[in-house]
């Protein structure tokens, strides 16, 4: 108490030298300033982060369940019917997921096919993604259809209104391709747009993907019996990590189970690596910003050296007299750190409500208009344990020498 009781009157009571409270005063700017930055910077990453995640949940079911060996498994397992019958599961879906060759109007690309039950469209919000004047639709009488890509129909140069039939061809299982008759060794799907597409606004699916029947998949791909995964959607009420932990419970170690962020987790890692880089260079920043507070209370301890001395007269010990410059020092990195997370967290619920920082003039060529930004409380006890810690380490060292020279002279 003796030492915050100093320290407070130092640094709230005027100095022999006006420079010292310039100082003093750019010190706790500094730090907030650099604190603020922090705020601003890890909350745009986490921003860009929830709009990706946004950006998949339309595609990417809640959990993914798939062979822990191999790509195919049976899909009348026992692990697999006990998981059917859970009552924490709203939707399960089974799907295949295999590459073809799709051509049309003598075009040709290779896609990745995604088979898929008549519930598909109950797992996730699909049908907010679709573009065009038709309806989610995979089979209809004795015709196949197959939902594309915005991005392949592209590449393809047609249109989800397209009438021409699109053809998907597959290699037969068990059987060498012959070069000089190759569709002889390839089966043949036919099928037509419904009139419509879908847009993920991610080129990994809007120019690869298209999605058909599970019928025709499994005849495709000669896979009857077999899935590549199952697509679960969860009850209402169960949250992602709990509904993770029953099914991995009810399969054993035969099968992986992913959520949202396992099935796209090069892209997440890659924005965590970018976050923790984006970190580490701007806690250097305010590691520099610290050395304000260093000069402020240099220039303080040789401002009060005949307060150093009186309070030795008067039965203070050298500790004591330490502790009153440390203080000091560490209150005003705790002034600029919460000013600063007050300031950072101000500017991004201004810019989360208003969006004033844009893009520019993009002419919409983004997918947002603005820089999205998300405040985690994680993140904000992250940025105060830092600045603190760097606040405290770096004014020690310095303070004591300077203790100590006073002490000499």
């Amino acid at each position: 108490m003796f030492s915050f009781y100093i320290a407070r009157r130092y640094l709230l009571s005027k100095k022999s030298h006006h420079a010292i409270n310039i100082i003093s005063g750019v010190s706790v700017c500094g730090v907030a300033i650099a604190t603020a930055a922090l705020i601003c910077i890890l909350s745009v990453f986490n921003g860009f982060q929830d709009m990706v995640a946004d950006l998949f949940t339309s595609f990417d079911p809640e959990l993914k369940v798939i062979p822990a060996n191999g790509k195919y498994m049976t899909a009348n397992s026992k692990e697999l019917e006990d998981l059917k019958k859970c009552k924490d599961i709203a939707v399960y879906t089974e799907t295949i997921e295999d590459n073809a060759l799709l051509m049309v109007n003598n075009r040709q690309r290779m896609v990745t096919v995604k088979g898929v039950s008549d519930n598909f469209n109950k797992l996730t919000s699909f049908d907010d993604i679709l573009v065009g004047d038709g309806d989610f639709e995979l089979q209809a009488d004795v015709i196949d259809y197959g939902i594309c890509g915005i991005g392949l129909l592209s590449q393809l140069g047609v249109t989800p209104e397209c009438n021409a039939p699109f053809q998907l061809y597959a290699p037969r299982k068990g059987e060498k391709l012959d070069i000089t008759n190759p569709l002889e060794n390839l089966n043949e799907e036919e099928i037509f747009s419904p009139k419509v597409g879908f847009m993920v606004k991610q080129n990994k699916y809007d120019a690869n993907y298209i999605i058909t029947s599970m019928t025709l998949a499994k005849r495709l791909f000669e896979r009857d019996g077999y899935v590549t995964a199952i697509e679960i959607k969860l009850a209402d009420g169960i949250s992602m990590s709990n509904g993770k932990a029953i099914v991995e419970n009810i399969l054993g170690s035969k099968y992986k189970v992913q959520d949202r962020y396992d099935q796209q987790a090069d892209t997440f890692k890659i924005m965590q690596i970018e976050k923790l880089i984006s970190y580490v260079f701007l806690t250097f920043i305010l590691l520099i910003a610290c050395f304000n507070i260093i000069g402020s209370l240099t220039m303080l301890i040789i401002d009060k050296k005949a307060d150093v001395q009186t309070l030795r007269n008067l039965g203070a010990n050298e500790k004591q007299i330490k502790g009153i410059f440390l203080t000091e020092g560490r209150m005003i990195a705790l002034i600029g750190a919460v000013t600063g997370i007050i300031i950072g967290v101000s500017l991004c619920l201004i810019q989360q409500e208003y969006g004033i920082i844009g893009f520019g003039d993009s002419n919409q060529s983004y997918i947002i208009d603005t820089y999205p930004v998300s405040v985690h409380f994680t993140d904000v006890v992250l940025v105060l344990v830092t600045v603190l810690t760097v606040g405290f380490l770096s004014v020690w060292y310095p303070c004591v020498r300077a203790v100590k020279r006073l002490e000499k002279n």
